[in-house]
């Protein structure tokens, strides 16, 4: 391991902007799924003015060091190669921060293709690659979030489609539950009705005996009365 200052602010600057990449990757994916990407986005803007200002520190250590002739100049040619290519990558880096997808496919090669071809330093960019990305081009990755989303779509219409489904079945069960209640209070009316009706006649049934009984004494006094007038008027010889 090299313990090169500029070799090691190097290597810190690449796990910046591979870390910057992983972040842009999941704002994206909370973008697709409608999550809240504003601390993200807070931390990604922090992290490329970061990004920019060990950039600029790398350019300007390595100016110091070719004119004071600290190294020599193979050397010099080589950093400024790799300086180059991670300023292509700041730059890609941003434009993917903004929303511009269309990065080329030559442009997506040098962001996360494999050795830089300058001294045998491996791209920072293809550590913690994950499997399912691994080795596919731009477009074959846009078109595999595609079909993810398109799965995720049509999950979400047949949930939508069992919910509607389950409305609609809770209304019809709401209008039948409403029919039997007013079934319900027919019927209860009619039995009120029908009780009034009964404890009226029955009333009417007390009353008629009532009177019937009354009836029946005043026949038998007046059958009494009649006889003792009969004894009273014709006395037996």
């Amino acid at each position: 391991m090299s313990h090169d200052p500029w070799i090691q602010n190097y290597d810190a600057t690449c796990r910046l902007a591979q870390e910057i990449a992983e972040n842009i990757h999941e704002r994206n994916r909370q973008q697709r799924t409608g999550g809240n990407t504003a601390k993200i986005n807070m931390t990604l803007r922090a992290s490329l003015q970061k990004l920019k200002q060990n950039i600029n520190q790398l350019r300007e250590t390595l100016i110091r060091a070719t004119s004071q002739r600290r190294i020599i100049q193979v050397e010099a040619d080589r950093r400024q190669n790799l300086l180059d290519s991670l300023v292509t990558r700041e730059r890609q880096l941003l434009t993917t921060f903004k929303g511009d997808v269309g990065v080329s496919e030559p442009a997506r090669s040098n962001l996360i293709g494999g050795a830089d071809g300058q001294g045998g330093a491996v791209n920072p960019w293809l550590v913690d690659e994950s499997d399912e990305t691994r080795g596919l081009s731009f477009g074959e990755i846009k078109h595999q979030q595609q079909q993810i989303i398109e799965a995720q779509d049509a999950g979400l219409d047949a949930l939508a489609a069992v919910i509607s489904r389950q409305k609609q079945m809770g209304q019809e069960i709401g209008n039948e539950l409403d029919e039997q209640n007013e079934i319900i209070d027919d019927i209860t009316n009619l039995v009120d009705k029908t009780d009034s009706r009964i404890r009226g006649e029955t009333r009417r049934v007390k009353l008629v005996e009532t009177k019937s009984a009354s009836c029946g004494m005043m026949v038998v006094i007046v059958l009494l009365l009649i006889a003792i007038i009969m004894v009273a008027v014709w006395p037996t010889s």
